[in-house]
């Protein structure tokens, strides 16, 4: 029985997990999927001790950077982005070779892509951090400009939420946010930006799933906006990294 799995800490609240082991009994595919929560990536070239011929991996928070180093190779998009939540593991004998891939950008391109219409060619994205880069590749892909949205902004590209005002916001028909504001279970945060100028040609499109709609995408729907979360984004990586291990 082939072996895949994910890597990260904590893992509880693990999508991954729940879905391939449903994938692999409604396809009747002889496999499983295992959690293997490290708490150092000291521990990673373990995991190949106690379970040889590991068919494939998921790498999800804290270590979609930390695993570069254990890496043989890097998809070129998931090494311009900087982050890897695929491996793929080839076997000769008893030895192995990783190579690293970023599917949330080809989850979040092909979710939010039918969604797209001509006021969206202009993007704020919520947040700096790990996810943001994915769903910048992604933009970069459909031709899409963007400014990065942070509370400490590094560069001319980014702007400080005090900076957020109406014509900003009528400039950018697109939000996205990539933060972890919203939760659950702190489902009454939100992102600080002026939801009073939201208008039905906005698109607000949140990384967050749980719950399914945040106070983030409930804000803009009161304004007429379309909305939409992550789940579908979540599906959609996670059938990705299973065409990337079969290649």
């Amino acid at each position: 029985m082939k072996t895949y799995g994910l890597i990260g800490y904590p893992l509880e609240h693990s999508f991954s997990q729940k879905y391939f082991t449903e994938k692999f009994e409604k396809e009747g595919i002889n496999a499983r999927y295992l959690n293997f929560p490290i708490s150092s990536m000291d521990d990673f070239p373990e995991l190949f001790t106690h379970h040889p011929y590991l068919a494939g991996l998921n790498v999800t928070i804290p270590y979609k950077e930390q695993v570069f180093r254990f890496l043989d190779e890097v998809d070129p998009v998931a090494e311009k982005i900087g982050a890897v939540n695929v491996i793929k593991i080839t076997w000769d004998n008893l030895n192995y070779t990783l190579k690293g891939y970023n599917s949330d950008i080809t989850g979040f391109k092909k979710s939010i892509f039918p969604l797209l219409t001509i006021d969206h060619k202009k993007a704020l994205v919520l947040g700096t951090g790990g996810a943001s880069k994915a769903v910048v590749a992604a933009l970069e892909q459909l031709n899409i400009d963007f400014r990065y949205v942070s509370r400490t902004p590094k560069d001319d590209n980014t702007l400080s939420y005090e900076q957020l005002n109406a014509d900003i916001i009528s400039e950018h028909k697109l939000i996205i946010n990539t933060t972890p504001l919203g939760m659950y279970p702190k489902t009454d945060s939100c992102p600080d930006i002026p939801y009073e100028a939201l208008t039905p040609e906005h698109l607000l499109y949140d990384l967050v799933y749980n719950p399914e709609e945040t106070l983030f995408l409930k804000k803009g729907k009161e304004k007429g906006a379309k909305t939409k979360n992550g789940l579908e984004m979540l599906h959609l990586q996670a059938e990705e990294a299973w065409r990337i291990w079969n290649l």
